[in-house]
């Protein structure tokens, strides 16, 4: 091989290698710097308008908890909107009831609350399919006042049953209605604090109810039947009513995983007043000197010891031959017929000796 082609082969193996050298330095180099993602949402600068801090469903009664003042962008603020300037006092809007849901965060429109004392406030506060009643209550009755719209109570009827042979009736109180969301204490719908925030106490006349068509029936006899008093649920006393309406059927447990169905589902069960299969109570269960139960009526003379006889009813003889019906004018006599072994048995009267057996 001669010199040139040998200078010729090193140079390529020179340039080779440079270029190797240069490849490698590319690839394992710095990169280009990447800039680095701002996951902070811009806060907006626009006046500050009244947001719900939670998901207001239809009929929810606003108290101070449910909304609050948020800046808001000066070019998506719509005249419905309620602005800090225009209402610095949210007092004013407590009580008022959601017309239509609002999404959590979203602007709460000055069309989506009705005010007490505007048309359609009460049907407003109404569920889909419930019915308002109104029940008379007294300071008693009413855990003295501390009942407030938006708390969950029971209806307990307190009745004397008379009927007892020694005409002493039994004492008796009755859980009738469970979880019964109050709409309002007497003309008021939410509770009225002083200047300090803290809830006032006040006495009341009348208590308005959230009930279904059948329970408002039920409400309507119990105010006949005897004297009603209320009493206030804990806020954590659904947990195993929950479990008895799924056990029951009465509550269907969507399926899947979904929060948000699952969410749906204790809202219904929460919400749903309930009747029957409640609690009672008699004298006997207070005083040992009260009765338990009603007594029957004492037998009638002569009954004493029968065969078959029943406390509280009054038992007749059966006859044992045959009866004949024997009219005299507007009156008819049943006459025992055929029977040889009572004395004077099958003469009818009126007739002859002739007419006997």
């Amino acid at each position: 091989m001669d010199g040139r082609k040998i200078v010729l082969l090193v140079a390529a193996l020179l340039v080779a290698a440079v270029t190797a050298f240069m490849a490698r330095n590319l690839m394992s180099g710095a990169g280009a710097p990447v800039a680095g993602a701002n996951n902070v949402a811009p806060v907006p600068t626009g006046p500050e308008v009244l947001v719900a801090t939670r998901a207001l469903p239809v009929g929810t009664i606003i108290d101070a908890t449910a909304m609050k003042f948020q800046p808001w962008p000066q070019e998506l603020v719509e005249g419905a909107y309620f602005t800090k300037e225009a209402t610095p006092d949210l007092k004013s809007l407590q009580g008022t009831v959601v017309r239509f849901a609002i999404p959590a965060g979203q602007p709460i429109t000055q069309g989506a609350l009705v005010k007490p004392g505007d048309r359609g406030f009460l049907a407003a506060a109404l569920g889909a399919g419930m019915r308002a009643v109104t029940v008379p209550v007294s300071t008693q009755s009413s855990v003295a006042g501390f009942v407030f719209p938006g708390d969950r109570v029971d209806l307990i009827l307190t009745q004397s049953v008379t009927g007892g042979g020694d005409g002493a009736p039994l004492k008796a109180a009755e859980t009738v209605l469970r979880n019964l969301r109050v709409l309002a204490t007497g003309q008021k719908t939410d509770k009225s604090v002083d200047d300090k925030g803290n809830t006032l106490v006040e006495t009341y006349s009348t208590v308005t109810l959230e009930t279904t068509p059948r329970i408002a029936e039920q409400i309507a006899v119990a105010q006949s039947v005897g004297e009603i008093s209320l009493s206030l649920r804990s806020i954590a006393d659904n947990a195993g009513e929950l479990e008895e309406a799924i056990a029951s059927g009465d509550v269907n447990v969507p399926d899947g995983d979904d929060p948000k169905n699952e969410k749906a589902m204790l809202a219904a069960a929460n919400g749903r007043p309930g009747a029957g299969k409640g609690s009672f109570s008699t004298g006997a269960d207070v005083s040992r000197f009260q009765r338990r139960t009603v007594p029957g009526k004492p037998q009638e003379a002569g009954q004493q010891g029968a065969p078959g006889a029943v406390i509280g009813l009054t038992m007749t003889a059966v006859p044992k031959g045959p009866v004949v019906r024997v009219a005299r004018g507007n009156a008819v006599e049943e006459v025992e017929f055929g029977n040889k072994n009572q004395p004077g048995a099958g003469i009818i009267p009126g007739l002859p000796s002739g007419g006997r057996n």
